[in-house]
């Protein structure tokens, strides 16, 4: 039989970070916490906890944070069906998922927070570019993730969610400076553009398809969907961006399209742990539901 008391120490170092702030939310010494997960990591063979600022997970301690996390769901479901057995405290459970960037900064987080304001969890959300999130569910830091992979993880369910519309935009003043001769691939790889991280390959895959060949592009990294709004319009760079954050500056005039009609739309995904879990599928119903509205 698993110790629960000590795969609970290890959850609580990778979720709070280290050492002491698990201690202070598991009500022990730090002391304990260190000897719950060394003989932890003794029964498993294995490291489970990087020390360092902040503690992270292996491989195998993530799995076992996982089961942690399926079983808090399990246990939580059974205490809605016996309340007897249900701590006076309404104690709220961990439900990690992890998302891309301009999903949460548009249809993800309203859906997010309407599910949490009424279900006992505390979410706790990873964000990463789309296609990337899928290897949080497959490591198991996460139960559910939106994704740009078609086909989930092994032992999870995926359903299409739609697709998020992107279009190429800069402000006026940036289109006059950098493309006053047209938008091609020697203005494009001349132009600064705006990219959310390395793994964002957005706009190189816009480019490709508007000059059918690759384009080596200069950029500038902005690790947030806002930003790449506030960085166009004062007219840092130009960037893919989602239709739903930048309509009201297109309407306006404040940003315009690099080339007219020339969107990319990237289908998403939602993949979730096969965990038989009420709190789980209810987060799926509202992810859906907000998703067919969004999406379409």
């Amino acid at each position: 039989m698993l110790d629960y008391a000590a795969l609970a120490a290890l959850a609580a170092v990778v979720r709070e970070g280290s050492f002491e702030r698990a201690a202070r939310a598991l009500h022990v010494t730090p002391s304990a916490v260190s000897q719950r997960i060394r003989w932890l990591e003794e029964r498993s063979g294995c490291a489970l906890v990087l020390r360092g600022q902040p503690c992270t997970a292996t491989e195998a301690g993530r799995r076992l944070c996982q089961h942690v996390d399926r079983v808090r769901l399990l246990e939580q479901e059974l205490q809605g069906a016996l309340p007897t057995l249900a701590p006076q405290d309404g104690v709220r459970v961990p439900l990690p998922v992890a998302v891309n960037a301009d999903s949460l900064a548009t249809w993800f987080a309203p859906a997010l927070a309407a599910f949490a304001a009424d279900a006992p969890v505390l979410m706790q959300v990873a964000v990463d570019d789309e296609e990337h999130t899928a290897g949080w569910l497959r490591s198991g830091a996460v139960l559910a993730a939106v994704s740009s992979a078609p086909r989930a993880p092994a032992g999870c369910n995926s359903q299409p969610l739609g697709a998020m519309r992107y279009l190429a935009a800069a402000s006026p003043a940036f289109m006059a400076r950098h493309f006053a001769d047209g938008v091609g691939a020697g203005s494009l790889a001349r132009a600064p553009s705006l990219v959310f991280s390395t793994k964002d390959e957005l706009q190189q895959r816009w480019a490709r398809r508007v000059c059918h060949r690759h384009v080596e592009l200069p950029r500038h990294t902005l690790p947030s969907s806002q930003a790449f709004v506030t960085a166009a319009l004062a007219g840092m760079g130009w960037g893919m961006h989602p239709l739903p954050l930048v309509a009201d500056a297109l309407r306006r005039g404040a940003l315009v399209e690099l080339v007219p009609g020339a969107v990319l739309e990237v289908p998403l995904y939602w993949h979730q742990a096969r965990a038989a879990s009420g709190l789980l599928d209810g987060l799926t119903r509202a992810v859906v539901r907000a998703a067919a509205a969004a999406l379409g």
